[in-house]
């Protein structure tokens, strides 16, 4: 049996980031690992609990291709802080300007970004009947951008952005607007009239973490024709999708993004096409036992 077990091929991960502890992104990856017969192996490689700053960055990155990772995962604060240490990018966490997948292949670091096909995947099949004429999103920040992408490959006709710093919402939306159309993509202050004629609101702002309580916006802007999406997967029920229910809006949790980048992720470090489905229904259960 162990001889057997040796024999299976291995490979290594880590998610390089800041108090990533409540992450299941790990434990993901090692049960799909061992679903696909492989010996894998995910660490978490956390600033907070090491005692570093962001400035390590490049130092692990170093450590990990040194060690024969296949690659890593980063997050907070490094999604793009770490494109300078990159040798290449795909085209889309170019078009972004963020990574959060990172493979290393022939010595080389090949930054990706499955945030967004992540987000895409999971919308597809959690909403797929959504309206598309007018979407408000809430938050410019690197997931902000990365939704924002994904809704407008979607087929979402006029994207609305706001954020606290109307100039990092301003920015976005030019970005966008450049790659998708003038007409796709604006920036704006007045919450109340972009949401009158929304068919859709998406929640990219922590406001709603267990660590952010509350809603990112007054409540008397939801109506029930509205769908309602969120990217926070903890908790999975916030207080926005909590509230945009009980007013009979269509929902969608974040959790559908969290499995789908992860499935993403698992693809390029491993060359192998994992089972969807099979890691949705892990996380649900990781979700449960919390």
């Amino acid at each position: 049996m162990a001889e057997s077990w040796d024999r299976r091929p291995a490979y290594l991960a880590a998610l390089i980031g800041s108090d990533i502890g409540a992450s299941l992104t790990p434990a993901m990856h090692e049960r799909e690992g061992a679903e696909q017969g492989l010996r894998a192996i995910y660490r978490r490689l956390d600033f907070t609990a090491l005692g570093l700053g962001p400035e390590a960055l490049d130092e692990l990155l170093v450590a990990t291709q040194r060690l024969g990772f296949a690659g890593v995962n980063v997050t907070h604060p490094c999604k793009q802080a770490v494109i300078p240490l990159l040798d290449e990018l795909s085209d889309e966490a170019r078009a972004l300007g963020a990574v959060n997948t990172v493979v290393f292949h022939d010595g080389q670091r090949v930054g990706h970004n499955t945030d967004w096909s992540g987000f895409a995947e999971g919308f597809r099949r959690g909403l797929p009947d959504a309206a598309w004429r007018q979407v408000v999103q809430l938050g410019a920040g690197g997931a902000g951008a990365a939704v924002a992408h994904a809704l407008l490959v979607l087929g979402v006709e006029r994207l609305v952005v706001f954020d606290t710093d109307a100039g990092r919402a301003g920015t976005l939306a030019e970005a966008l607007a450049a790659r998708f159309g003038a007409a796709r993509a604006v920036a704006a202050t007045k919450l109340a009239g972009a949401m009158a004629a929304a068919d859709g609101l998406v929640n990219c702002t922590p406001v709603g973490m267990a660590t952010y309580p509350g809603l990112p916006l007054p409540p008397e802007l939801l109506r029930p024709a509205l769908w309602v999406a969120e990217i926070i997967y903890f908790p999975l029920e916030t207080a926005l999708l909590r509230t945009a229910r009980a007013l009979g809006c269509q929902t969608l949790d974040g959790g559908g993004m969290a499995v789908f980048q992860a499935v993403g992720a698992f693809r390029l470090f491993t060359g192998i096409e994992p089972d969807a489905g099979r890691m949705q229904r892990h996380f649900a259960a990781l979700v449960a036992a919390r």
